[in-house]
């Protein structure tokens, strides 16, 4: 077994020097600012204390750091994933009471054994059932739904609910009862953020200041806003105001946590730890991609799923709340000069340390503040752009994101995420079952082929190239067989039938079966049935098959080939101003090409 495969750390570790500690520390450094509020920002929004936050921001990142492919991924709590916590835990346990911990400790330890399961057996892939829109729709749909719970701490009122109706009916019916002192602070550290994030990069640049050192200020600015708020609720005692605080947090390093056995919970998590699992892979590999590809390195996505896996497992084990890749936090940690997964690992010290002597000052710290800094983080999830852009390009797609967000808002994420998942798979299987073929004809003078409708062509009415754009399985052979015996109805002429399969990286058994039988139906018709342009892994498939014992014609290497053979002497231009003209509605299509496009009148056909 390869070490360095399953122990990234061994291919870095060896040639680990002082330069690149120094950068790691100063990184380190930066990012431990920034993770501090974001931690316990976290947790509350997951109905935790405040202090498992802070929890799962230690031991998780020493372990990525041993097992993670990313030299730049911060690994701790991020917005999505301790909203999905919430939603699982809400119906079990009242927030913040020892069954509710109990159960985020079980989340995080069933999803490390998820995805550390999944990153041995090279199940990384899976993540791909989850379309960009879906993806892009369920986290704009969670931003929405994060800022609307964060509101409650902002008006220092009682509210609840895991969705965006009953959220806001929550707050109409307590927004009476507003606390003036806790609307103050909130309001004040919001518009000091919102403010902070579009000003103070300029602000500082005028001043002579590097733009990379003052962009990186700017993304630490919450901990300013930590500073001020803790020292004016401290001087002014707030909380005799009616300010809500973070309250006494724990003083010391987390102690070792056993999760829960009670397996009737284990079924109950079950679907939600996978949910969380699954996102936040997601998320993380694509921030790991993104900042990779900035210093042409790479990362493994099988081995992240052990990276993040065993992540979960340091976070469930030391009393903490599932983790994965923050975008924000792996971005500032990039951008300060991180250069091995060793500034996690000093960003975790710098976490501990925080817990051993920082946190009677955490006390004191309003949850409006953090609440501000929540809200101020997650707007940059939301991305309504992406709805008309989608639109443009694909209003399937569209509809599938249209479903995750709405029923994200108005149901849960659970609902909005498995809805979106299962349409895009029906979207997948819908277009995949209704495979794009062109009739294709010879460009003169040429050995291309291109389809009839698109381009001047040579024809030769005995003989027809028939192009299907997709691999044959299952779904698609039933259809392939109904295009084909519809096409050959319309030609009397026809005398043999070339299936052009350039496309074609499949042949399942099912669509085995079919081609069988379009060859036996085709010979009892006289016509005989060709292959050409088979790519070499299926035509080894094909091999020894009832199919090509009984082919009626022959396999080609080129549609070329088989038109020297079949209908050179034949060769007729085919008719290219009806083909236009078809496409505006003005004239009929030709009829060699009636029966393969009548079925998709509104999808455009490819270039060729």
């Amino acid at each position: 077994m390869n070490l360095k495969r399953y122990l990234p750390i061994l291919q870095w570790a060896p040639k680990y020097g002082h330069g690149q500690a120094t950068s790691d520390l100063v990184a380190a450094v930066i990012v431990t600012v920034m993770l501090i509020p974001q931690s316990l920002a976290y947790a509350l929004l997951a109905g935790l204390p405040a202090h498992v936050g802070l929890y799962a921001s230690i031991l998780p990142l020493v372990i990525y750091a041993v097992f993670g492919t990313s030299r730049t991924l911060s690994v701790g709590p991020v917005a999505v994933a301790s909203l999905m916590t919430a939603a699982a835990l809400a119906p079990l346990a009242d927030a913040g009471t020892p069954e509710y911990i109990a159960g985020a400790v079980l989340l995080a330890v069933m999803s490390g054994l998820m995805l550390t399961l999944m990153g041995i057996l090279k199940l990384g892939f899976l993540a791909n059932f989850l379309s960009h829109p879906v993806i892009s729709g369920f986290i704009t749909a969670s931003g929405i739904v994060i800022a609307a719970s964060q509101l409650k701490h902002i008006f220092g009122i009682q509210a609840s609910g895991h969705n965006l109706l009953t959220i806001g009916q929550s707050l109409i019916a307590s927004i009476g009862d507003t606390n003036l002192a806790t609307l103050a602070v909130g309001t004040g550290a919001l518009l000091f953020l919102i403010l902070a994030r579009k000003q103070l990069k300029p602000l500082l640049m005028a001043t002579g200041l590097a733009p990379r050192m003052a962009d990186i200020l700017t993304k630490t600015a919450p901990i300013l806003a930590v500073l001020v708020t803790t020292l004016a609720a401290w001087q002014f005692q707030l909380d005799g105001q009616g300010v809500r605080l973070v309250g006494d947090v724990p003083r010391g390093l987390p102690e070792f946590t056993m999760p829960s056995l009670d397996m009737g919970l284990w079924q109950q998590l079950a679907v939600s730890a996978l949910l969380i699992s699954v996102v936040g892979f997601v998320e993380s590999v694509s921030v790991g991609q993104t900042l990779a590809a900035k210093r042409r390195q790479r990362i493994d996505p099988d081995q992240e799923l052990i990276g993040l896996g065993t992540a979960n497992l340091g976070a469930g084990f030391s009393g903490g709340m599932p983790v994965t890749g923050g975008f924000s936090r792996s971005v500032v940690n990039f951008d300060a000069g991180a250069e091995t997964p060793a500034a996690g690992a000093y960003a975790a010290v710098g976490i501990a340390l925080a817990t051993l002597f920082l946190t009677p000052a955490i006390a004191y710290l309003p949850q409006a503040t953090l609440a501000a800094t929540i809200i101020v983080a997650v707007s940059t999830l939301i991305d309504f752009p992406a709805l008309a852009r989608t639109w443009r390009y694909s209003r399937p797609d569209f509809g599938a994101m249209l479903a995750t967000i709405f029923l994200t808002l108005v149901h849960s994420v659970e609902a909005g995420i498995i809805a979106g998942v299962a349409l895009s798979i029906g979207l997948f299987l819908y277009r995949t079952s209704r495979p794009h073929c062109a009739v294709i004809g010879r460009v003169p003078g040429t050995e291309h082929f291109r389809n009839v409708l698109r381009h001047d062509v040579e024809l030769c009415p005995r003989v027809t190239f028939l192009r299907v754009d997709e691999s044959l399985y299952f779904a698609n052979a039933r259809f392939l067989e109904e295009t084909v015996m519809d096409l050959v109805t319309r030609q009397p002429e026809l005398k043999d039938l070339v299936l052009v399969c350039p496309a074609v990286n499949l042949v399942d058994a099912s669509a085995l079966e079919s081609l069988e039988a379009i060859n036996e139906r085709l010979t009892d018709a006289g016509v005989r049935l060709h292959l050409s342009d088979v790519k070499g892994p299926v035509m080894d498939r094909l091999r020894g098959t009832e199919l090509l014992a009984n082919l009626g014609g022959q396999v080609y290497l080129s549609a070329y080939e088989a038109w020297q053979t079949l209908a050179g002497p034949c060769a007729t231009p085919a008719q290219r101003p009806e083909a236009e003209h078809s496409h505006h509605g003005n004239d009929r299509e030709p009829a060699l090409c009636q029966s393969v496009d009548r079925h998709w009148p509104d999808i455009p056909r490819d270039s060729g």
